[in-house]
């Protein structure tokens, strides 16, 4: 009979047993501290016969000590069945959608009005026993946590970067979910190896790079989807030190130094951390060269630096960084670290948001000049690309350093296709299938639209960068780029700019967060949520000329 987690289960001991045939623990300790040694079996053939041979009591011992019951060999029957998952799928994907149009209605606050520690007491402090019916846990769900929510899906979330998603993402994720295949290997899943290799190169198409990042130049280079970018740059780092250590005593690894700007995401510094880069280089930028990093500042760190006996090992450089969208000069500061005197730096750049806006031909004619210096490159299609979270895709010149650092196969993964394991390129061994969300979206929205995606985030963006112009109360700090605005009320303390973002936040309807550029307050409006329009983009310039008013009166 099939136990149905909907049915009650008050008489079943959680496992589908009835209660009178439960084993206590105390009962199972005195039984396994009675059981005498049975007699060994020479032969496979009598150890078969053993243990296949009728039981007469309620229990046996397994060679490990544990005792089973025969209950225990009966067959195991999931609490919910085929039939009712189907019936739950349908309520499942029916609350989805209806979401959806709920964030399209503004039916759904995008910042909740929670305090941390909102969910004590909600929930029980211990797992249940027995099997709750799933009305119960889909009431909770929604109940109680759906209100903890932060609505990253809502046109009007402009907080943080975007981290899109799309209705052939979500479904081939679903999909994903039901083969559940752990692709480390070639032999452990076939399809997600070889559709990863070609996704990544149809990506790498997409964007433009060099061919020298595909499979199909036939060259030593290819690309790998990972977790993060954290994960992409950590990865580089790795094979930068692998390459610069070859032929090279152990001990020149504490002289190793890695640089970056002072605009660089964290996962650089976190990187040097798990790595133990003792000299880590974080170089200054400065607002008239719009927050990118000048070749001539990294070239003088380098030169000091072997001066001092050190080994300059890699650089990781920025198109699109986290404050203000600064790209830096990414070929002229790859040829910097290539002719360093104590060998080349290996450079990479990490490209997490912008890399997406590279489908455009116009935007990589400005911005992503010089990538075929690199030896890797990194960006997130699950931040403005339309792809669910978590998909990072990183391209190397050369995958052989990466290898070199990363490759393990023990004896029990020695098995056909091993050279073309996608565990060597990364740091944990599991990996999900995910390029078949980038194939589903790829296949679904096809170049073209996935152009115009872009093209309006980055026309709206530059909408309301226009009308801050157009206010002389407001000045940009920064360029607008890509979907990025960097604004705050001009001539007043930092503190009247960080209330004009709580005002904002406090609303409900919109979400923004702010950054320090030049160590001042600045407000960040970053457009590339998946339902934005420009209502919702005009909707904040009103409400920030409304609470600007209220606020620079009270100032006077």
């Amino acid at each position: 009979m099939h136990h149905s987690c909907l049915q009650n289960r008050s008489q079943t001991n959680g496992r589908g047993l009835p209660k009178e045939r439960t084993w206590h623990f105390h009962s199972r300790i005195n039984t396994f501290c009675g059981l005498k040694r049975q007699p060994h079996t020479n032969t496979i053939l009598g150890r078969v016969q053993s243990e296949q041979a009728p039981q007469t009591s309620e229990s046996t011992q397994q060679p490990s000590g544990r005792p089973y019951s025969q209950e225990d060999l009966n067959d195991y029957h999931h609490v919910i069945d085929t039939e009712e998952f189907r019936s739950l799928g349908y309520k499942v994907v029916d609350f989805i959608a209806d979401y959806f149009q709920g964030l399209e209605e503004g039916r759904h606050p995008v910042k909740p009005n929670i305090k941390p520690g909102f969910l004590n007491g909600q929930l029980p402090n211990a797992p249940p026993e027995n099997p709750e019916p799933w009305a119960d846990i889909f009431e909770d769900f929604k109940s109680k946590l759906m209100p903890g929510v932060l609505h990253w899906q809502a046109p009007s979330f402009f907080g943080y970067f975007p981290a899109n998603s799309s209705y052939p993402g979500m479904l081939a994720d679903w999909l994903a979910s039901a083969s559940n295949m752990i692709g480390f290997s070639w032999a452990a899943g076939p399809v997600s190896t070889e559709l990863e290799m070609l996704m990544m190169d149809w990506l790498g198409q997409l964007l433009g790079l060099p061919s020298k990042f595909l499979y199909s130049s036939g060259g030593p280079g290819g690309g790998v989807i990972q977790g993060t970018s954290s994960e992409a740059v950590l990865v580089a780092l790795l094979a930068a030190r692998a390459r610069t250590l070859r032929g090279r005593p152990k001990s020149d690894a504490l002289n190793l130094v890695a640089y970056s700007s002072d605009q660089a995401h964290s996962a650089f510094k976190k990187a040097c951390m798990i790595v133990g880069i003792n000299h880590v280089r974080v170089l200054p930028t400065r607002a008239e060269d719009d927050y990118a990093l000048q070749p001539s500042v990294l070239q003088a760190a380098i030169e000091e630096d072997i001066a001092s006996g050190l080994l300059p090992c890699y650089l990781c450089a920025t198109i699109g960084t986290t404050s203000s969208c600064a790209v830096d000069p990414v070929g002229e500061l790859a040829r910097v670290g290539r002719a360093a005197a104590t060998g080349p730096v290996w450079s990479h750049v990490d490209a997490a948001y912008a890399g997406s806006a590279s489908v455009c031909p116009e935007q990589r004619a400005m911005h992503f000049q010089g990538l075929e210096e690199l030896d890797s490159y990194s960006f997130n299609p699950h931040k403005w690309l339309l792809t669910n979270f978590d998909c990072c895709a990183l391209w190397t010149a050369d995958a052989a350093p990466v290898k070199e650092a990363l490759s393990l196969t023990p004896v029990f993964l020695q098995a056909t296709g091993n050279a073309l394991d996608l565990k060597d390129l990364q740091i944990p061994l599991g990996r999900r299938f995910r390029s078949l969300k980038l194939l589903f979206v790829m296949r679904c929205y096809g170049a073209e639209r996935l152009r115009a995606y872009i093209r309006h985030h980055c026309a709206l963006a530059a909408w309301f960068a226009d009308q801050m112009k157009g206010d002389n109360r407001f000045e940009l700090a920064a360029p607008q780029r890509f979907g990025l605005v960097c604004f705050r009320l001009a001539g007043v303390p930092d503190e009247v700019n960080k209330a004009l973002l709580d005002a904002l936040n406090s609303r409900g309807d919109m979400f923004l967060i702010h950054t320090e550029l030049s160590g001042r307050f600045t407000i960040r409006l970053a457009v590339g949520s998946t339902g934005t329009q420009l209502r919702h983009v005009q909707h904040v310039w009103e409400v920030v000329q409304k609470e600007a008013t209220k606020l620079l009166a009270a100032t006077q």
